[in-house]
């Protein structure tokens, strides 16, 4: 079975970007979500990146 990336229905706070990746890559929702801050702190790039995957990532129907 292979993975596919998908937001998260059960693991968001704002588009569930942070929760996808983090299931895709097995690892904490909190990880993913301080790396974002990161981003965003650092170059304000986390910004126009996050609202990007947002529209790009699929919502997981399941």
């Amino acid at each position: 079975m292979e993975k596919k990336l998908y937001r998260s229905n059960s693991d968001k706070v704002i588009a569930g970007v942070c929760g996808g990746i983090a299931k895709y890559f097995n690892i904490d929702a909190t990880l993913v979500r301080l790396a974002w801050v990161f981003l965003v702190l650092l170059a304000g790039t986390g910004i126009l990146v996050y609202i990007v995957c947002a529209f790009v990532i699929p919502i997981n129907i399941e």
